[in-house]
């Protein structure tokens, strides 16, 4: 009867640090994507300021509007804050998932996540360097 009190005890510790690295990737992920939204809110707001800068320098008389935006970086920032609140919502439901897999012991692993981030770092790259590109 101690062994097998022993064994259930030596289990529940195995899951239980389990758990707690699954948790740990999830926060991993969480700050990614929170950093993934704090570089879209600074490359919105740059764009703004870059339309007031360019409103300083270029008109004299407070009654005109704005100039017409020159570039793409109001979308790309949008982009980037809707990317990384999706990323959090992913991450909540793969961890979920994870959870239920180590309780029931059937864990596969699953790259969608992943893929899907790389696929949208890449593509939000290519885009900031056609980007820069286009506009020396």
């Amino acid at each position: 009867m101690s062994e097998i009190v022993n064994d259930n005890t030596k289990e529940k510790v195995r899951n239980r640090r389990v758990h707690m690295a699954n948790e740990r990737t999830f926060l991993a992920w969480i700050r990614t994507g929170i950093g993934i939204m704090a570089f879209g809110f600074v490359v919105e707001k740059f764009a703004l300021f870059m339309k007031q800068m360019s409103f300083v320098l270029g008109k004299s008389t407070i009654g005109e509007s704005l100039p017409p935006s020159h570039g793409y970086s109001a979308i790309l920032g949008i982009f980037l804050v809707g990317l990384g609140a999706l990323m959090g919502l992913l991450a909540y439901v793969r961890y979920k998932k994870v959870e239920k897999q180590i309780n029931e012991d059937t864990w596969q692993p699953s790259s969608i996540l992943d893929a899907m981030l790389t696929i949208s770092v890449l593509a939000v790259g290519i885009f900031l360097v056609v980007y820069l590109i286009h506009s020396i």
